[in-house]
């Protein structure tokens, strides 16, 4: 989940800083190539909404590597790390993914993640806390699940949501702006300050509904990595190690902590939306139907 919510802040930073950069040098203009069609402003959108996620991409590995503090093993030295090294080469050649890098991080938690712009070009990191915590069998899948979210291209994929949902909050941001400012200020010429300040409202909200939409996507795809787990380390050994996380982390976080804990809290009402994780018990339900 920490990849996860990296990856949708810094998309949110790059979206901002594209938006200040086309004003400040005047390219707004060139993107709006039919003028203030709505094909141009389709163009403009497109531009900056995708531009902003794969930018994000791009800066995914080296974002989640500041953000822990992980160490690239470029030379194993201890048993754990040729262990490590050893079973991550096994997992990527059975998923027939090249040799991603791999890395520790000291934390207390039991985590991992996996990140980078391509099958080929990845990164698995893992936790001293998870190497400590679980059997080198509960490792191994865990190993294995993140594995499945390389070779399965979910962070390509998520970066290609994001792009659709950015075009559409920055398309509909600036027609609703337009409708506010013509029809309801009836500014006449160029656009008004309701413009601006309506646009940012429904950039805002709109930000927020897509934001969802990325999230239960999110949440789909660890149904599928369990299940990629499961086929790479064996079906009782990934139960075996989701069943491990949940009692190193059980359900009762705090509730600003929930959505983002790996254990993934059961959620109520709303706040089940802004989880990036199923509950653990839903997925080891999934795996053992």
């Amino acid at each position: 989940m920490k990849r996860v919510f990296l990856f949708l802040l810094t998309n949110l930073a790059v979206l901002l800083v594209l938006s200040l950069a086309v004003k400040a040098f005047g390219i707004e203009p060139y993107l709006h190539a039919s003028g203030t069609s709505p094909e141009g402003l389709l163009v403009f959108a497109a531009f900056i909404g995708f531009g902003g996620s794969f930018i994000s991409l791009a800066l995914s590995k080296r974002m989640a590597m500041m953000s822990v503090g992980a160490k690239v093993i470029s030379e194993p030295r201890t048993p754990e790390e040729f262990w490590l090294i050893e079973t991550v080469r096994q997992h990527a050649q059975r998923a027939k993914i090249g040799m991603p890098e791999v890395a520790i991080y000291d934390s207390v938690d039991a985590n991992a993640f996996a990140t980078g712009m391509s099958r080929n070009s990845s990164l698995v990191a893992v936790s001293t806390g998870l190497l400590s915590s679980m059997t080198r069998i509960e490792a191994e899948a865990v190993l294995g699940h993140e594995i499945t979210h390389v070779s399965n291209g979910d962070m390509v994929t998520m970066a290609l949501i994001q792009g659709v949902v950015n075009t559409f909050v920055i398309f509909l941001s600036r027609v609703i702006g337009q409708l506010v400012d013509k029809a309801v200020f009836r500014t006449e010429r160029g656009n008004g300050p309701a413009f601006y300040i309506a646009m940012i409202v429904s950039e805002l909200v709109l930000g927020i509904l897509a934001t969802l939409i990325v999230l239960w996507f999110s949440r789909r795809r660890e149904f599928r990595a369990d299940a990629g787990g499961a086929h790479l380390s064996g079906k009782e050994n990934m139960i075996s190690a989701l069943r491990r996380l949940e009692t190193l982390h059980p359900p009762s976080l705090p509730e600003k902590m929930a959505a983002f804990g790996i254990s993934g809290s059961t959620g109520m009402g709303i706040a089940r939306l802004f989880m990036t994780h199923p509950p653990i018990e839903e997925r080891i339900a999934a795996l053992e139907r």
